[in-house]
């Protein structure tokens, strides 16, 4: 069964990802990429152009379906090791989020009726649901294998 989710990372660093065909998520740690399985959708949300910067993106910048495999760490720099997952990334547009929120379940209503769409972005990967990934691809006009993805 596919599970769809958000993983959040600077756009920076989602670039580089893309151009590797891998993701790494919460600082390259291993357990949350143990939760993902092969076939599964995976959108990165970029809050910023870089790391540690203010300049924002506030966009869904990456899709992808993740590849066989399990994690497996990577020397970066000195005594960096970080854990990665291969994904194949999809052919896709950036798409900012603030238009798609009314639609995207996981932007759900807060108790003091506010929204609080930014709630869950804090965890570094989440699950949504199939139609808030639908919503998401279909912003992002992705395409995987020379074909659209079902609206």
């Amino acid at each position: 069964m596919t599970r769809y989710w958000i993983a959040v990372a600077c756009y920076e660093h989602v670039r580089i990802g893309r151009e590797g065909g891998f993701m790494q998520v919460c600082h390259g740690k291993a357990a949350p990429l143990k939760r993902l399985r092969e076939g599964d959708i995976v959108a990165y949300y970029s809050p910023t152009e870089r790391l540690g910067e203010k300049s924002p993106c506030q966009s869904f910048t990456s899709i992808g379906r993740v590849a066989g495999g399990e994690p497996y760490q990577v020397h970066m720099f000195d005594e960096f090791y970080p854990y990665r997952r291969d994904v194949v990334w999809f052919d896709a547009q950036v798409a900012p989020i603030r238009p798609l929120l009314a639609r995207l379940e996981f932007a759900c209503v807060n108790v003091t009726g506010g929204r609080n769409w930014g709630y869950q972005l804090r965890f570094g990967l989440f699950d949504v649901s199939e139609r808030d990934m639908r919503t998401i691809a279909s912003a992002m006009s992705a395409r995987e294998q020379d074909r659209t993805l079902p609206a």
